[in-house]
């Protein structure tokens, strides 16, 4: 008989581990419901901060800043395109609007243009006053950067066309842009401080691409590339040889060409 009070004792014991065992098993799933919707909560606040980033940078650029991309900072060097557009008389037709209806159609211009920059691989990284400047092959290496900014600018060309027809509606001005296209080494990276970073490219292709923007208003022709960009697309495009001009900062000369449109073919491939 000396046997069932330790067997009666052993089996409380055992009924007290099990009840301290599932205590811990609900405390550990409480403990992981909690964990789990502090993931989600986590993940929803990562998503919206990604989103609201794609306002100012592409997805790949907020990826390589998150991790810390020693290119970044450093500097890598790339063959790029640039693209430089900037509408004309804006200024003259700002003073003869209202502040808001400006900016409103300021606002529609760049959703037109970034949309078509954007849909032809290009960052835009930069937006100044009505300009902007755009690049083509900075963030990933592309060998058709060149082609991709070209038709970048034709696409532009187009969305402005229909964005003019829905300011005809509205019963405000039309608007009208140049654009110039320039190829060639740049170093690409972040600029700034601490507080304030852009990514951006620098080099001579940046100027002359910027100076090529400013001889559409002397030479006629909405889109202007260089001689190193025709050479480098062929006979892709249909284009008119420009006079050769002077341009702040070289020498010689610069010659261009006005991009008229696709060739016939080459656009039949591209509806294709």
């Amino acid at each position: 008989m000396s046997t069932v009070p330790a067997l009666l004792g052993l089996l409380a014991a055992g009924l007290l581990g099990c009840g301290v065992l599932g205590a811990a098993v609900l405390r550990l799933r409480s403990e992981r419901r909690v964990l789990g919707r502090r993931l989600e909560q986590s993940a929803r606040e990562l998503d919206r901060l990604q989103r609201s980033f794609a306002r100012f940078a592409p997805a790949e650029l907020v990826e390589r800043i998150a991790a810390e991309d020693p290119q970044l900072s450093g500097g890598e060097r790339r063959e790029v395109t640039v693209l430089f557009a900037d509408l004309r008389d804006f200024t003259q037709l700002s003073e003869r609007l209202d502040p808001a209806a400006v900016l409103d159609m300021l606002n529609g211009y760049f959703l037109a243009m970034t949309a078509a920059i954007q849909s032809h691989h290009g960052h835009v990284t930069r937006l100044m006053g009505d300009g902007i400047m755009s690049v083509f092959g900075a963030l990933e290496r592309n060998p058709w950067h060149v082609q991709d900014a070209v038709e970048a600018a034709l696409a532009m060309r187009e969305s402005l066309a229909r964005y003019n027809e829905s300011l005809r509606q509205r019963g405000l001005p039309e608007l009208a842009f140049g654009v110039g296209i320039h190829c060639g080494a740049v170093i690409a990276g972040l600029v700034g401080s601490r507080s304030m970073q852009e990514f951006t490219v620098l080099g001579d292709v940046v100027n002359v691409a910027s100076r090529v923007e400013a001889l559409t208003r002397r030479l006629g022709g909405d889109i202007l590339v260089t001689d190193d960009v025709r050479s480098v697309l062929g006979d892709r495009f249909l284009m008119t040889a420009m006079p050769p001009a002077d341009i702040k900062g070289k020498s010689r000369p610069l010659l261009t060409w006005a991009v008229r449109a696709l060739q016939p073919r080459m656009a039949s491939l591209v509806q294709v």
